[in-house]
């Protein structure tokens, strides 16, 4: 069976909650499986562009009240905000292989730099859970108070363009994060913008083999996502091939014909999509959306690219109409949202553009959003 880039379009605006909003943040979230929050803001930008009331509470209450939505390093050492009931899935799936890597480079650079050994790195994470236990939560820096060792520092990759001064603190408590000992709690320090997260002890993480949290998370891809090439999921996830080899038979996936060659969908996933009403949104960078493929032409021509992406491949924030990438947007220093077109869409579509603008002016509420990666056509309408 064939899926045309139409259809394609057509499930990307029906199941990313851009042509039909939800309701609830969690539910939001559980439509793109993740959302990405390396920019902080990120996480309230792709929420809202998906909420029929958006703004910073129903994420600030999922995130720091309900705990309905968690913070964590996920795919790719990627930072997410996960469904809580995700977390396992992409704790055993993505998160503990690349734990493992870190803390075996870590304790080397430690060795290397300061002469201190495993144990000693042992006693300052059960002194920091300590602190914890007594504090409930804080900040890095306030860790630091509670155990100087944090304070430490270590020079990494002397000699080399990227040599650098690492605090203890600054890579320990990352990583006792992404090996589920430590979570992102509390609410962060400023505004919902801040990155100056909080961190507390986390709570016990059931447990989970690898292939079934695998098998998991690629079943929930396929169903956000999908169709979608081995390609597309191995870049997304950040597996090995033969891992998602192993996910796609697991979860019985459907091959099925695209333009870019075999893709796969869910079994049962296979009837036509009905196209939804014509939609307009202006999406943040990073969203999910236009990072959830590796293969993007079918939403995004290729000469459009440069303009759009920064150069480690970060893209910045989109305009789109019925499924494809049309334009970008930014936010200047005054607070005013502007917006370029790259194609001619007509009338109703610059309308429908211009509607989606003063919205997200609205609920922004005057709050200036730079994003973390800056890309030129976002430098340049801003400027």
């Amino acid at each position: 069976m064939r899926i045309s880039g139409d259809q394609r379009r057509a499930r990307l605006g029906a199941r990313h909650r851009l042509a039909v909003k939800a309701e609830l943040v969690e539910e939001a979230a559980t439509a793109m499986v993740a959302l990405h929050a390396t920019d902080p803001a990120t996480v309230f930008l792709s929420a809202g562009a998906r909420l029929t009331a958006p703004g910073p509470e129903p994420v600030e209450r999922a995130l720091y009240d309900e705990r309905t939505l968690v913070r964590m390093h996920g795919m790719r050492r990627t930072v997410f905000v996960v469904p809580a009931a995700l977390v396992p899935v992409v704790h055993h799936s993505s998160t503990l292989p690349i734990a493992r890597r870190v803390r075996k480079a870590l304790l080397k650079e430690l060795a290397e730099a300061g002469g201190w050994d495993e144990a000693w790195v042992k006693d300052v994470e059960a002194s920091v859970l300590r602190a914890l236990a007594e504090a409930g939560d804080a900040t890095t820096a306030e860790l630091g108070v509670l155990e100087p060792r944090l304070r430490e520092q270590f020079r990494v990759a002397i000699g080399k363009p990227y040599e650098g001064t690492h605090s203890v603190g600054q890579r320990l408590i990352t990583l006792m994060g992404m090996e589920g000992l430590l979570v992102r709690a509390g609410r962060p320090a400023g505004s919902w913008i801040s990155g100056q997260h909080r961190w507390g002890a986390a709570p016990a993480m059931p447990a989970l083999a690898v292939p079934e949290a695998q098998a998991e998370l690629v079943r929930r891809w396929l169903a956000a996502f999908g169709p979608g090439t081995e390609a597309d999921i191995k870049w997304w996830t950040g597996w090995g091939l033969r891992e998602v080899r192993a996910a796609l038979a697991a979860v019985g996936a459907a091959a099925v014909e695209l333009d870019e060659g075999t893709g796969y969908v869910l079994p049962g996933d296979l009837a036509e999509v009905p196209e939804p009403e014509p939609w307009a949104s202006l999406l943040p960078c990073l969203d999910p959306t236009p990072m959830g493929w590796q293969a993007r032409d079918w939403y995004l021509p290729a000469e459009h690219r440069a303009a759009l992406f920064d150069r480690t491949g970060n893209i910045g924030p989109t305009v789109w109409w019925n499924g494809r990438i049309v334009g970008a947007w930014a936010q200047r220093a005054d607070g005013e949202i502007v917006w370029r077109l790259l194609a001619d869409v007509g009338a109703d579509a610059v309308a429908a553009i211009e509607k989606e603008a003063a919205g997200l002016a609205s609920w922004l509420g005057g709050v200036r959003v730079t994003p973390r990666f800056r890309t030129p056509l976002e430098r340049e309408l801003s400027a």
